[in-house]
């Protein structure tokens, strides 16, 4: 019960990242142990089987099906195109013959002369799997990916939409509890990923469509504006997937919430640098952090540090996750060792914390996640 709390956010200027990139299938890893690689570089590759297409060809000869293999212009294995004649009938008398075209290009996956039926394979499709930061190999999974490894600036948020993208930091608010506008985001915004402000509205959003804004990182956003945007209600299922064009990363939570000071001026400080940023978000086991990861120059001191393992510890950055002050941050002033009862009349282990206010309130450990930094 001592680390009965939320491991909570990473914010930090300077740490190790590892990120595995995998492929869904076995296939080719294109680099070596030790390589160093950009963001960009594609590090492994293989082919998805296309999609089947089945036809009752014997059906559509009129025939049985245990004739069909000798009515059969194209064998398993075969190249089609689209059109092209597959099978044609005897006829009667050598007329009066039946044809089947091909519905798809491809290949005949297989004729059965016991339902008449052929199966044909769409092309497979190449996926590639790139690096999406920029580091060294630091391990190769033989056929099917690699881990790459970087030192780098990490800022993870509390819920995010929209898959992997690259782009430089740009901040376009002077304070982090000013709500974003649609005129905050122009021409200098494209291709790159906007930072800063409490609040990301429908109409921010518009704008860095229209101006090729790669990511959106503010504060907070409204559960309205998430499902204008996506066209339906977010529910429990892991996010990173949707394609609308910008990738959001929310860092405080729902509503209008000002972004932490530290987060601020931490990506503050890393303006014009290259970010990739991934709005993947997973809330339940095996939880998943959108994030913004900032690679940096090698570092004799670099954070390694696992606070799940140390625990809280007084002077700790922590932000409140449960009402009535959810989302208000502050630092661990006490630890009390005995257990107290809370207005729900269970005994829990508790924590005081002094917000930024300078007020201090006490809660049950569980109702705070750490800010790591």
């Amino acid at each position: 019960m001592a680390h009965a709390y939320t491991p909570g956010l990473k914010v930090t200027a300077r740490t190790i990242v590892r990120k595995e990139r995998r492929l869904p299938l076995p296939g080719e890893t294109l680099v070596k142990k030790g390589q160093r690689v950009k963001g960009e570089d594609v590090v492994a590759r293989t082919e998805l089987p296309g999609d089947v297409t089945t036809m009752n060809v014997g059906g559509m000869l009129g025939v049985p099906p245990e004739d069909l293999p000798t009515m059969m212009l194209k064998k398993p294995g075969d190249a089609v195109r689209k059109q092209e004649v597959i099978a044609r009938s005897k006829g009667l008398f050598g007329l009066f013959k039946s044809e089947v075209h091909s519905t798809i290009d491809g290949t005949v996956e297989s004729v059965s002369s016991i339902t008449g039926q052929v199966i044909l394979r769409e092309p497979p499709r190449p996926v590639q799997v790139d690096a999406y930061v920029e580091g060294e190999v630091a391990e190769v999974i033989p056929n099917e990916g690699v881990v790459v490894e970087t030192e780098a600036s990490l800022v993870q948020g509390i819920f995010g939409v929209g898959g992997e993208v690259r782009g430089e930091i740009h901040v376009i608010t002077d304070t982090p509890d000013r709500p974003l506008t649609a005129k905050d985001i122009n021409e200098n915004c494209r291709g790159k990923v906007a930072v800063g402000g409490s609040l990301i509205t429908s109409e921010v959003i518009e704008s860095g469509l229209r101006h090729g804004v790669k990511a959106i990182v503010s504060g907070g956003v409204e559960d309205a504006t998430l499902r204008k945007f996506l066209g339906y209600d977010i529910g429990v299922a892991i996010t990173g997937s949707e394609r609308k064009g910008v990738t959001l990363v929310v860092t405080e939570g729902f509503g209008r919430m000002r972004m932490a000071d530290k987060t601020y001026k931490l990506l503050k400080s890393l303006e014009g640098k290259r970010a990739s940023v991934n709005g993947a978000t997973q809330i339940r086991a095996g939880v998943i952090r959108p994030e913004v990861i900032v690679p940096q120059p090698k570092s004799k001191e670099v954070q390694k540090q696992n606070v799940a393992e140390s625990g809280l510890e007084l002077g700790m950055a922590v932000r409140i996750i449960r009402q009535p002050r959810f989302g208000a941050i502050g630092k661990v002033t006490s630890l009390p060792v005995e257990l107290q009862l809370v207005e729900s009349e269970a005994k829990v282990r508790v924590l005081e914390v002094q917000l930024e206010t300078g007020e201090k309130v006490l809660l049950p450990r569980a109702n705070v996640e750490i800010i790591e930094g």
